[in-house]
């Protein structure tokens, strides 16, 4: 790539490999890759890797217990401010996802010296920090390294009381799921990638993924949550996958009711996929009954999410006023016995 000056009109999403989704590692490799790896025991560690959880949980005394999780990834959007708020929303999500408050954020950066104004980067860094504020947190620091791709994210330090840690592991038949935002970020980004995506609608986009999962986090708690994930890179089907089988459930989805972004059907319909959606497919496929979903429908349930909603699992009684007070929250399924699948679609 040619060097941009201050005054060139720079495409953050030209410095990405893989603009148009967060990129993440897919999960049959993931999984392929860890399961070496054995577990210390220490009954301190609260939540591990082993449920697929969004962030871990290490128990400090009786009634606290920390909550760290790292994110990052490539450009999505080209304003650098919108991508590091994008960013730091994604990264603070697995924390609010665990019931937990974020308390300190690291930055992590990988920027193409030397070819990019390092104005940009100020920018990432403004971006990412009015984010952090926002979720009451402090930026306490980082690490930078000189990359040929643009990278930006951060490690979140949170509390959780132990008692209050919501998880994947922790569904119960009978819970009833809601979504709180729509889902399309994956297809949307990959639109606006290949300058199909309408102004009004790419405004939506990054208004959706800045959005924090904060108050939605808190309301489920009100409502007496003990399981929530937050919607990102393995798609609305992949995270539901990892409740079902950390919690022992299958997990139905009710397909007609997940909302969508607007504009996600119509780029869809132009072929604005991203590779991350090919991978959440072959990884889904033994484990979801796809009953008479489209070729369409599993497209957008499989789509790669950044800083998505979160999917909480409540007590039938508990929804009406956890809807009430989250907005845009829809319920799209429920939680049904244990099944030949972990996942099921109707």
């Amino acid at each position: 790539m040619t060097v941009a000056t201050k005054d060139d009109v720079v495409r953050l999403t030209d410095w990405a490999r893989c603009a148009g989704c967060a990129a993440k590692m897919g999960p049959e490799d993931l999984k392929r890759a860890l399961a070496p790896l054995s577990r210390r025991d220490d009954p301190r560690l609260l939540v591990g890797h082993e449920t697929f959880d969004d962030a871990g949980i290490f128990q400090l005394s009786p009634d606290l217990a920390l909550v760290q999780t790292v994110d990052f990834f490539a450009p999505i959007v080209d304003d650098p401010y919108d991508f590091g708020r994008v960013a730091a929303t994604n990264a603070l999500s697995d924390v609010f996802a665990m019931g937990g408050e974020a308390l300190t954020a690291m930055n992590i950066v990988g920027f193409p010296v030397g070819k990019l104004p390092i104005e940009i980067l100020s920018e990432i860094l403004r971006g990412g920090q009015d984010a952090v504020h926002e979720a009451n947190a402090h930026v306490v620091g980082g690490h930078s390294i000189t990359d040929e791709e643009l990278k930006y994210g951060l490690s979140v330090t949170g509390i959780v009381h132990p008692d209050r840690v919501m998880s994947n592991a922790r569904a119960e038949v009978g819970d009833v799921l809601v979504l709180t935002k729509a889902i399309g970020t994956g297809i949307l980004s990959t639109a606006a990638k290949r300058g199909l995506l309408p102004d009004s609608e790419r405004a939506a986009l990054t208004a959706s993924m800045t959005t924090l999962n904060l108050a939605a986090s808190r309301a489920a708690l009100v409502a007496g949550a003990r399981c929530a994930t937050d919607i990102t890179g393995f798609g609305l089907l992949g995270h539901a996958s990892h409740i079902g089988k950390a919690s022992g459930v299958t997990v139905r989805i009710v397909a007609d009711s997940v909302p969508l972004l607007d504009g996600t059907r119509a780029m869809l319909e132009r072929g604005a996929l991203t590779g991350g959606a090919a991978r959440n497919l072959s990884y889904l496929e033994p484990l979801v009954d796809w009953g008479r979903s489209t070729e369409d429908m599993r497209a957008l349930l499989v789509d790669p999410q950044t800083s998505g909603g979160l999917l909480v699992a409540l007590k039938p009684d508990r929804v009406a006023a956890f809807i009430a007070s989250v907005r845009c929250a829809v319920v799209v399924g429920d939680v049904m016995p244990l099944g030949p699948h972990a996942v099921v679609v109707a």
